[in-house]
């Protein structure tokens, strides 16, 4: 009959640490993996939706989700290749997306 060892306590946390790390590891990947564009897209700046950017949304923010206003320049999202600088933007100098970030104008109010 052979016998078992149980693992030490040290032996256990060592395995639970590695284990933690791995899985740290991957989720870390993961938005990086998210990020990648399909070949028919590219990125356009200044037409997403306050919360609905694909990445990139200026100080104070992370990435995707976080932009703060509608039509913010320093945000983008992904749209059909070729249709970015036709794509409406209320803030951009040329009322449409941009190729890279831009500096707003206002936004006229409804009345």
């Amino acid at each position: 009959m052979s016998k078992t060892r149980s693992p030490s306590p040290a032996q256990a946390q060592a395995v639970s640490l590695a284990l933690a790390f791995g899985a740290a590891i991957a989720l870390a990947q993961a938005p990086a993996l998210a990020q990648q564009p399909a070949a028919d897209k590219e990125k356009c700046f200044g037409v997403a939706m306050k919360g609905k950017n694909d990445c990139a949304a200026g100080p104070g923010t992370t990435c995707a989700g976080t932009s703060v206003r509608d039509y913010q320049g320093n945000s983008w999202k992904y749209v059909s290749k070729g249709t970015c600088e036709k794509t409406e933007s209320k803030t951009s100098p040329t009322g449409f997306g941009q190729m890279k970030d831009f500096m707003e104008k206002k936004m006229e109010k409804k009345a």
